[in-house]
């Protein structure tokens, strides 16, 4: 059953529509479910479908190739020596075939493009000098190795340069869509065990495909992840080693941003990862932010030179903080509820889902249709100024002359606002007002999972938003 993507699903269909060919490309993280989209969108029926293998030469690629065309009902088709005999042949089989749209669908492109294999420049060909002079062909292209696709056909600086109808980025689901795919699959949790959940799988669907109804959250991670056997147990090392061809200089940025939780700079990446500065470096971290791994943010007034890098993919930081130092057994997370060590990571975990969920936080504060940018922001100690080092996760920073600073709570009931806790937040506010000397309103602001305990302290937070706003 497909869960949310309503507008790709429109887009897909709308193109066998259209009067010319269409050419789309579908990209995203490995296991978001791109695959299940364009197959749940046609309904499984494409006049041609290819998926590249990993890890196979040009002559593999190309005899699975030939032996898919004769599956799809071509005769006659000789052994295949290169890309431009392939793509000849695919044009001959889609040319016998009745009127009407045909959609091509080229599944794990990045696969098929072995070094010196010329298929990119013979799918060029094939789409400039045959599909798009027709208009009965929809192509469309996908993979999960997104540096891959964004640079070599999203923004291809060739035969492809600016051919694309649609661009279409899957990205991991919200809290709300995961919510409705858990009720999909029969799973009775409460939205706090949804968020729980949410934590460690962040919004991938097929992780949460693999939950079990019936179970707790706790049985079920211990089960897919703890457990020798688990479906997840070596998820970490096939996802890198499936994205990218060369994974270790990659994990080595990754293992480096684990360690520090508001994120690095480049030159503190250079220095602890080992990797030499320059294009490639560049690249990687280009690399890691398309799919979604780390995100390269500033402080508010900050110039590109103070851009720091911080890991925020669940998956990754959960397996670095708990599962890295090679903890196994069918128990462990359970045994880990309510340690210190379980407390202090879901209060950063619900921070990270925060920030994964701004466009709901806006939309609870009413300031959907209000212009902002959203920000991090940190100071360091002024011992001279005796102003405090201060950090705040998210600001949003809004059109209307205002500044929202967001602090996120996680609790298993009400938050209450202490005396000391209320007096850093009027100190965070002062720090950063005096700082950046903003002459807009400065507004704190409360995210938590249950809302706040109406106490003496609790009046200098502006507005607060709870857990049910981030599944809108």
């Amino acid at each position: 059953m497909l869960i949310g993507r309503e507008n790709e699903v429109r887009i897909l269909r709308e193109a066998v529509q259209k009067e010319d060919s269409q050419f789309i490309a579908v990209y995203g993280r490995r296991r978001v479910g791109k695959t299940f989209l364009i197959r749940e969108a046609y309904d499984y029926k494409f006049a041609f479908q290819y998926t590249g293998a990993h890890n196979m030469s040009s002559r593999g690629q190309l005899t699975r190739f030939r032996l898919e065309l004769k599956r799809h009902g071509l005769k006659n088709v000789p052994t295949l020596s290169n890309w431009a005999e392939a793509f000849y042949e695919l044009k001959r089989f889609l040319e016998g075939l009745p009127g009407g749209k045909k959609v091509v669908f080229l599944d794990e492109l990045p696969w098929m493009d072995n070094p010196r294999s010329r298929f990119l420049s013979e799918l060029e060909a094939f789409w400039n000098g045959w599909a798009s002079a027709r208009k009965d062909i929809v192509l469309i292209v996908c993979g999960s190795a997104t540096g891959w696709m964004v640079k070599k056909i999203l923004k291809n600086k060739g035969g492809l340069h600016d051919r694309l109808s649609h661009r279409m980025q899957l990205k991991p689901f919200t809290l709300g869509l995961c919510e409705k795919m858990a009720v999909s699959q029969g799973i009775e949790w409460t939205r706090k065990q949804i968020l729980d959940a949410y934590m460690i799988l962040g919004g991938v669907p097929y992780y949460w495909s693999l939950l079990e109804k019936g179970v707790s959250v706790a049985h079920e991670i211990d089960r897919l992840i703890f457990s020798r056997d688990g479906e997840l147990h070596d998820e970490f090392k096939m996802l890198y080693a499936s994205l990218f061809d060369h994974p270790e200089p990659y994990l080595k940025i990754i293992s480096a941003l684990a360690k520090k939780k508001i994120g690095l700079t480049r030159d503190d990446l250079v220095k602890l990862s080992g990797i030499s500065t320059g294009g490639a470096f560049s690249s990687i971290l280009e690399d890691l932010e398309w799919c979604g791994f780390i995100r390269g943010y500033r402080s508010i007034g900050t110039k590109k030179n103070g851009k720091l890098y911080q890991l925020v993919d669940h998956f990754t930081i959960f397996y670095y903080d708990f599962i890295a130092d090679g903890k196994t057994g069918y128990n462990y997370w359970e045994a880990m509820q309510g340690k210190p060590k379980y407390n202090t990571w879901c209060g950063l975990a619900f921070e990270r889902t925060s920030l994964w969920h701004t466009e709901q936080i806006k939309k609870a504060l009413g300031i959907s249709g209000v212009l902002t940018e959203e920000y991090s922001w940190r100071s360091n100690p002024d011992n001279e100024a005796g102003m405090p080092g201060t950090q705040i996760d998210l600001l949003i920073d809004r059109s209307d002359g205002i500044i929202d600073l967001c602090e996120m709570k996680y609790s298993d009931s009400e938050y209450t606002i202490t005396q000391q806790y209320e007096s850093e937040l009027r100190t965070k506010k002062d720090v950063f007002s005096s700082v950046t000397r903003t002459r807009k309103s400065v507004h704190i602001i409360l995210v938590t999972t249950f809302g706040l305990k109406q106490n003496a302290y609790c009046w200098s937070v502006q507005k607060e938003v709870t857990l049910d706003s981030l599944f809108e």
